[in-house]
């Protein structure tokens, strides 16, 4: 898949009063969308990623999970889990339209608008390097480090 530019957003999260998407360039940078706080899946794929943080971190790769929740929805669930990665809050959906991640689901027989679960990885120059969708999270994180370990570090 090609590299390619993507455009500046900002959101609130937990820890921080806004991430702004250009602050971010010098190092990849894992973005991984997930549905809602404190549900089975989402909670297993955090902490999946929450235990491989240190060897992310080895890699100078930062990690930030987006959902629709509240920040203190966020807050609570982060500090529930110990994840050492902060949260960050699209009530309005600005990043799930930029990176189209809003989908018709089936939710007990009934269709539901909701985020489908997705992970986006951009390389140290802010570019799309490889983009996941509609994953599941069983070997998820490992398969995101994988690909993380084999992008070249800037010169």
């Amino acid at each position: 898949m090609p590299k390619q530019p993507f455009a500046d957003f900002q959101l609130p999260g937990t820890g921080i009063s806004h991430f702004k998407f250009f602050e971010h360039r010098g190092h990849p940078l894992v973005l991984y969308f997930y549905p809602k706080d404190n549900t089975p899946g989402c909670t297993t794929e955090g902490e999946n990623f929450r235990d491989l943080y240190p060897q992310f971190q080895k890699l100078k790769c930062a990690i930030f999970g987006i959902s629709r929740d509240s920040v203190k929805s966020h807050e609570n669930f982060k500090a529930k889990m110990q994840f050492p990665f902060e949260l960050l809050s699209d009530a309005d959906e600005t990043a799930c339209r930029l990176f189209g991640v809003i989908k018709m689901k089936n939710l007990y027989g009934r269709q539901v608008r909701g985020i489908e679960r997705s992970t986006f990885v951009f390389d140290s120059s802010g570019q799309l390097a490889h983009e996941w969708r509609g994953l599941k999270v069983p070997g998820h994180a490992n398969e995101v480090f994988d690909f993380i370990k084999t992008m070249k570090s800037p010169p």
